[in-house]
């Protein structure tokens, strides 16, 4: 799932013509001048461009509708280097439809206490300009955000970057297609939802198919092929010696590895970012596909067990966000816990499909009985996840609305081995405790299915939840369940409102 295309944000300056043309062209050259330090900087995981200098209400509206349509363009950075009047921009962010983030920075970094005139003054008006703007943006009710400091500052460049990774994860969102293969599993509430709210909300596409359409593919693939990608499992993990070459099993992994020829093929066809399987519904598949899944998601595929589409759509914007940085991101599911007092833990895994991404050594390939199913026993990748922070994210559906519920936790190393425990797992210890992050998250109503993220921080989720104008429900270090709850309820409120009649 590597990005074929170049991606942007655009660099937006706002001025006016009152100043005369020898001030524009320096509002020119210092835009030029912010757009490049800020996409040199390490941060920002796409190019700056630009932007000529916008003076009027037309060329505002203009630039705005050609963001929308540019769809390598993820989203808009605005800075008024003078005084912008901001009326100018009313229509403009009118008709805007990407992630706007508003600069409040300047040229200079230190003031030239004893060359200052009042020709720097007029050039140098960001400190009111920037007010003027933000003004407009609270009047329309623009979703964006607000970014202070000069951009020579690491800090600053920093902050744009967790807001440039959020626009790209809303750019994956919206040009995702989604393959179930089966339906949910039966009697689950929480893995249901609105397709249609979904794709109206967030742009993706969310289709079913039946798992023998997948099934064929697997059955389709190539012996030759097959042997190719058994070699590279022998090559790249640990892999169980019944399993090997000549080992009394090896047929099992020949097939796990047919499985996920078989996805590739489906999935590259037919435009798929994301996709789900169901251990209810596995058609002619002689095992649920466990290693191959594991495999595409470390390649950026988005995955939900049991057709949960909610949690595939999430993991796979997750996984456009934090491509590039260290850390890896994981379909998750809170499994059970240790409850000593002062030692309390999260064990977290599935049946078989945790992202080796997130593996802190190298993964042992490995068959065991699945238990349910009533298939073959399927081959997995075995490993403890690699201990450090981390975010926890869920999508619930409420009827009305989307909510995601998102918890700060540090992934810690298993207290002790899990010699018996045949799946790939992570152990962590939830903020501020795992009481109180357990009641604020049932009270919220977050899935049991969650994306895990060694690489990303609630910043980004923060971000992303205002691009798309959903609620978050954080629990962190602060949180106290008596004021979690309060503060639901004022959102209950709020996005009722927010959506009109």
């Amino acid at each position: 799932m590597n990005r074929t295309e170049p991606l942007t944000v655009w660099f937006l300056t706002g001025s006016q013509g009152l100043y005369g043309d020898d001030v524009l062209d320096q509002v020119a050259e210092h835009a030029r001048s912010i757009a490049a330090t800020l996409g040199a900087s390490t941060h920002l995981p796409v190019a700056v461009v630009a932007r000529p200098v916008l003076t009027d209400s037309s060329s505002i509206r203009r630039i705005m509708l050609e963001a929308n349509a540019d769809d390598s363009c993820v989203g808009l950075i605005a800075w008024m280097h003078t005084f912008s009047p901001a009326k100018m921009w009313i229509s403009g962010l009118d008709v805007l439809d990407k992630p706007l983030l508003h600069l409040h920075t300047q040229a200079n970094e230190a003031l030239p206490w004893q060359s200052i005139d009042m020709d720097f003054m007029n050039l140098n008006q960001a400190a009111h300009g920037d007010r003027e703007f933000g003004y407009v943006q609270a009047r329309l009710g623009v979703a964006r955000t607000t970014v202070v400091g000069h951009v020579a500052q690491p800090r600053t460049a920093e902050r744009v970057g967790v807001w440039a990774r959020a626009a790209l994860g809303r750019h994956a969102l919206r040009h995702l297609r989604v393959a179930r293969f089966g339906d949910n599993m039966r009697d689950v509430a929480v893995t249901e939802g609105d397709k249609v709210e979904a794709e109206r909300r967030f742009g993706v596409s969310v289709n079913g198919y039946g798992v023998n359409a997948l099934a064929d593919a697997v059955h389709a693939t190539d012996d030759a092929a097959v042997t190719e990608l058994v070699k590279e499992y022998q090559d790249v993990y640990d892999v169980a010696d019944e399993l090997r070459t000549g080992g009394e099993r090896h047929e099992s992994l020949r097939y796990g590895a047919r499985i996920e020829l078989g996805l590739r093929t489906f999935l590259t066809e037919g435009g798929f970012g994301a996709f789900t399987t169901n251990f209810e519904d596995l058609g002619a598949l002689r095992q649920l596909p466990g290693l191959g899944v594991q495999r595409l998601m470390a390649d950026g595929y988005g995955f939900g067990g049991e057709g949960d589409w909610k949690t595939a759509v999430l993991l796979h914007t997750l996984k456009a966000m934090a491509e590039g940085l260290p850390g890896g991101t994981s379909f998750m599911e809170d499994y059970t816990y240790h409850l000593v007092p002062g030692e309390e833990l999260v064990l977290g895994a599935h049946m078989l499909e945790v992202c080796p991404s997130i593996a802190a050594g190298r993964p042992r390939v490995e068959i065991h009985p699945l238990g349910i199913g009533a298939r073959e026993d399927p081959v997995r990748l075995v490993f403890d996840a690699d201990p450090g922070p981390a975010v926890v994210l869920g999508l619930a559906d409420l009827g009305e609305r989307f909510r995601f519920v998102a918890n700060e936790i540090e992934v810690v190393t298993p207290p002790e081995p899990l010699p018996a425990l045949p799946v790939a797992r992570a152990v962590w210890r939830p903020a501020p405790d795992l009481a109180t992050s357990a009641e604020a998250w049932l009270t919220a109503g977050g899935p049991h299915h969650t994306v895990l993220s060694r690489a990303l921080t609630a910043q980004h989720l923060d971000d992303l939840a205002e691009m798309l104008r959903t609620e978050l429900a954080l629990i962190d270090a602060g949180t106290d369940v008596r004021r979690f709850t309060r503060e639901l309820r004022w959102n209950q409120a709020y996005h009722r409102l927010a959506q009109g009649l």
